[in-house]
């Protein structure tokens, strides 16, 4: 493999945004690296329809938790040629209060928010600098404003700042780094929840006003956008992809104003 080739890494890969981020990338580097925990998961994404037959697309297993495993894959990549899109997609969150959350819960969601973030660009840094290159990393509206699960909501807020920092020290190498923050996405663990009966996706039209949940394909352009030269001026913003949900409630301004026109 030549040294110089174009590698785009992809946390969190297997899952659905992931996979619809990596579709897009591959448009735009010679390779893209999907990093999962779950090898079984990778396996099943391969034959996605984002990514079947996707000659582009590189599995890698790697728990992202662990430094020793980080630098081993960060070594192993940087043998295929030099990164130039680091995007941080790995996350999730199992608690949704803090009277029910444990000190074990609230370390778990931070070191899988926050700490992979970290781990991830400092064992591709000094590529990113040699090709001048972009960071993305996936925050949440979570980070912006109060929607529950206070552990994760935290951690994104700090990958927000974190974000920042990235920015702010590497730009003089032409390093940028931006996040983008998801709404409700419609994945299959949203899927799942709406099955349970909860009429989840009813209740969003009430709370976005663009009376939708957010698809992965709306956080995969954003994602494209922002690693690509035509965002080259953009460094250290945080992109909301939330279909309106942060500029207001129709509900909420609907009684304030007395007014049906929201």
């Amino acid at each position: 493999m030549s040294s110089s080739q174009s590698i785009a890494v992809v946390t969190g890969g297997a899952g659905d945004i992931g996979r619809s981020v990596a579709a897009h990338l591959s448009t735009t580097h010679d390779l893209v690296f999907i990093v999962d925990i779950d090898k079984q998961f990778l396996s099943t994404a391969l034959n996605s329809k984002e990514l079947a037959g996707n000659e582009k697309i590189q599995p890698f297993t790697c728990d992202i938790a662990e430094e020793t495993y980080v630098r081993s894959m960060g070594a192993i990549i940087l043998s295929q040629g030099q990164v130039r899109t680091l995007v941080n997609n790995a996350g999730g969150t199992y608690v949704g209060s803090l009277d029910k959350m444990s000190s074990q819960r609230w370390r778990a969601e931070m070191s899988l928010n926050l700490d992979t973030t970290y781990l991830c660009f400092k064992a591709f840094a000094e590529s990113i600098k040699e090709t001048r290159g972009s960071v993305v990393n996936i925050t949440s509206v979570n980070a912006l404003s109060v929607f529950g699960n206070p552990a994760y909501s935290a951690a994104k807020a700090a990958l927000i700042n974190f974000t920042k920092s990235i920015a702010v020290e590497y730009g003089k190498f032409g390093v940028r780094a931006n996040a983008v923050a998801p709404g409700t996405i419609f994945t299959k663990a949203w899927e799942a929840k709406a099955r349970a009966g909860n009429n989840v996706f009813d209740k969003i039209k009430e709370w976005y006003p663009l009376e939708r949940a957010i698809q992965p394909e709306d956080v995969a352009n954003a994602v494209t956008f922002l690693a690509s030269d035509q965002a080259a001026a953009i460094t250290g913003v945080c992109l909301p992809v939330d279909c309106g949900l942060l500029a207001g409630q129709p509900s909420v301004a609907r009684a304030f104003a007395q007014s049906e026109d929201y």
